[in-house]
């Protein structure tokens, strides 16, 4: 590591409770035994479908408010799990969901019709919907923790007589905090393992494991740090055209920023030439950040900087495995991501499977950066992104980052499951239904165009019925969408568009496209 760059043992750690509190000792240890719960219900409540549980969906962005609140309609995709209502096909589960504002009844009703062999009316009684009624920019699980009353009408609809758990996007000490007051286990990776999922700890978990990462630097510290690692960067291949500079915990894309060698010296003033240019040549990734907020969050996060990854061919696949509470690893799914914005530095969408080409080499390398991480004590779902260059024959897989938290490919993947009852074979790179059939999808968090706004719930969801995008469970293909509510204010809605080929998915996510345009006209 260059001299520039002093490292601590414990910077990651710093970062991440800078923006959170955390449990004493006493806390941590009530915590932990809590947890021990899980192990018992994953061997005897989980593969049991008519075992009596109880989940709990906190479905909480639970991440820094800067950033956050860049994030168009953020509270709105706190509706991306309403997928696990489709968790009521089993007939003894019970489910109380916690959103910040209400959602609208005709969008429960949208999943729940779906339900296989379970009537609208049964699914209703054991689901229980509670809402903060407060729209702000504070993180949902905050916001409940601010209300004892609403604590205590969750806990009276937790079955006292059968398991429990809770299920999030994202774990903090906050939600740590809710599992103690609940007192029920929480799914999900400790925070204390979260800076595994920065930038600086994931670039060094990957070289631990011989995983290819792009040339760069961990644990850069602010402004002239960024500057002195550009240069070097620049200094080492005098080919690079561009780099990358990342908060350790940004999210989505958010945290970036691309800095362009263009007009670069090749020669000693190529330090002074980047620090005078820093501003003009920096693309930050988020809308309205200025260079000065960039790198005020900078200092307070920390982050990397690294090679911006070119080639004749780039791609952006994704690998989601799962770590369980026996100590089992499994490649979940495997996802190419459509990425947008500056640079391509915003997730989009993505397609399922991967492309065939690497599908199976993407899930294990995955697998192999599980068992890392598995050693290392984290449990739950987590993501592995990366950039697979073509240079002539092959293609070299460039792991970029770890998300220790569901994600954007989270939700579509566990739609499609419960949708068709299938599973990802991880050695054939593909999904299979109970009969055999293959299914593939497109999903997307990002259908927007300004037109869309005043399209309320119910208006797309009529729209759906009468131009026939509604998923049907006789043919096992079609449309289901997701943030509906950010439409009306937004103009912007998601959606996971399966089919029995990829161009079929494609073909759907068009036609929808085109009929939501047909209704801006």
């Amino acid at each position: 590591m260059p001299n520039i760059i002093q490292q601590h043992p414990s910077a990651e750690t710093e970062q991440l409770t800078a923006q959170v509190h955390t449990l004493n000792s006493t806390d941590k240890e009530r915590y932990n035994q809590l947890q021990e719960q899980l192990v018992q219900q994953f061997k005897t409540t989980f593969p049991d479908k008519l075992a009596p549980r109880t989940v709990v969906v906190i479905p909480s962005l639970t991440l820094d408010h800067t950033i956050l609140s860049k994030v168009k309609g953020h509270v709105f995709y706190e509706e991306r799990l309403l997928c696990l209502l489709m968790l009521l096909r089993m007939p003894r589960t019970k489910i109380i969901y916690v959103t910040s504002v209400p959602v609208d009844p005709a969008i429960i009703d949208y999943y729940l019709h779906l339900l296989p062999g379970i009537t609208g009316y049964h699914a209703r009684q054991r689901l229980t919907l509670i809402s903060c009624f407060d729209a702000s920019s504070v993180p949902l699980t905050e916001k409940i923790l601010q209300r004892p009353r609403l604590i205590e009408r969750i806990k009276q609809h937790i079955d006292p007589h059968s398991p429990a758990h809770i299920t999030c996007f994202n774990v903090t000490a906050y939600e740590q905090t809710l599992a103690l007051q609940l007192q029920i286990p929480l799914y999900g990776c400790d925070p204390d393992l979260n800076y595994l999922g920065t930038k600086s700890a994931a670039r060094k978990l990957f070289k631990s494991l011989n995983v290819l990462t792009p040339d760069g630097f961990e644990d850069v510290k602010n402004k002239e740090q960024v500057i002195g690692c550009l240069a070097l960067l620049k200094q080492q291949n005098p080919s690079l055209r561009k780099a990358v500079v990342k908060m350790n915990d940004g999210f989505s894309g958010e945290g970036n920023a691309v800095f362009s060698y263009e007009d670069a010296p090749a020669n000693d003033t190529l330090r002074s030439w980047i620090a005078e240019h820093l501003a003009v040549k920096l693309k930050i990734v988020a809308a309205k950040l200025t260079a000065d907020v960039f790198f005020k969050k900078f200092e307070e996060m920390e982050g990397i900087v690294e090679a911006f990854v070119e080639a004749d061919y780039i791609t952006s696949p994704s690998a989601q495995c799962l770590i369980d509470p026996l100590g089992g690893v499994s490649v979940l799914s495997t996802h190419d991501q459509m990425l947008g914005g500056e640079d391509n530095q915003i997730f989009l969408g993505a397609t399922f499977p991967a492309h065939k080409d690497y599908a199976v080499e993407i899930g294990r390398i995955g697998a192999v950066i599980a068992d890392g991480l598995k050693q290392k004590g984290v449990l739950g779902r987590f993501a592995v992104d990366f950039m697979s260059a073509k240079d002539g024959d092959g293609f070299k897989h460039y792991a970029i980052e770890i998300n220790l938290r569901k994600g954007g490919t989270t939700h579509p993947y566990l739609m499609l499951q419960f949708l068709t009852e299938g599973d990802y074979d991880p050695e054939k790179g593909e999904y299979f239904m109970p009969d055999g059939k293959k299914r593939y999808y497109f999903a997307t968090d990002n259908l927007q165009r300004d037109c869309y706004k005043g399209l309320t719930p119910h208006d797309l969801i009529d729209i759906a019925m009468l131009n026939g995008l509604h998923y049907s469970n006789a043919q096992e293909e079609g449309v289901m969408f997701h943030l509906i509510s950010a439409l009306s204010q937004f103009g912007k809605t998601g959606l996971v568009a399966i089919g029995s080929t990829p161009e079929r998915a494609v073909d759907f996510y068009k036609k929808v496209v085109e009929v939501l345009n047909d209704e801006c006209e």
